[in-house]
Order: C-alpha cells, then structure tokens, then sequence
C-alpha cells in the first residue's frame, strides 16, 4: 500500500525552525521525485523543495538557505529542514511522491506528483 505520513509540524515564533519528516512506503521513496508542498488558506498548492531520482535538489525562491530537503535512504524518510521562520511560511506542508519521469522536468510542480501525504500543519508567528 503506497504511504507517506508526515509529522514535525507545530508553532513557532517567526526565527524559529522546525524539521518536518516525511516516512514514505518503499515503493514510493523509489520514486523519480519526492517533493514538500504547501498550501495557505486562500492560496493554490504551491512547490517548497524537491529532490529527484539523479539527486537534484530544486527550491522556490522564497525558501532559498533557509529551508534544507535531505533523504535517509536506510529509513526511507524525506525532511525539510526549516529555519529562520517567517510568518508567510505558515501553511499545511505535504508530502508527495511523483512515479513518472516527467516530475524530473519541473520538479515543483504538482501535477507530476501522484502520492500525497495527509499535511501537517506550520504556524509561524510574528
């Protein structure tokens, strides 16, 4: 059965960090790309960061040195390192996980992921 099952969310004060995790079943840590979401009330799913199969790492601008995605491949577990918070930063965070080969040509987008973990959920406060 194909899982990913976030944790790591919770509050914090705008500087703060958190580390997200991510513990996907083998079959989709085998994916082409694995990839942390986000989505703010009123706003559309937006791509945070992203790794693929070759290891290439992509980030949105907005998250650049501050936010780190890694893999444990032992563990078959993605983080996202978090740090110096801003309250714009506040979202529910996903997992995803894209099967197919085209999630390597834009690795933020999320129409090329197929797995979606349930959220968990980032307050950043000012």
């Amino acid at each position: 059965q194909v899982q990913l099952v976030e944790s790591g969310g919770g509050s914090v004060q705008a500087g703060g960090s958190l580390r997200l995790s991510c513990a996907a079943s083998t079959y989709t840590y085998r994916s082409y790309c694995m990839g942390w979401f986000r989505q703010a009330p009123g706003k559309e799913r937006e791509g945070v960061a992203a790794i693929d199969s070759d290891g290439i790492i992509s980030y949105v601008d907005s998250v650049k040195d501050r936010f780190t995605i890694s893999q444990d491949n032992a563990k078959n577990t993605l983080y996202l390192q978090m740090n110096s918070l801003k309250p714009e930063d506040t979202a529910m965070y996903y997992c995803a996980a894209g099967v197919g080969w085209r999630c390597q040509r834009n690795r933020l987008n999320n129409l090329y992921y197929n797995y979606w973990g349930q959220g968990t959920q980032v307050t950043v406060s000012s």
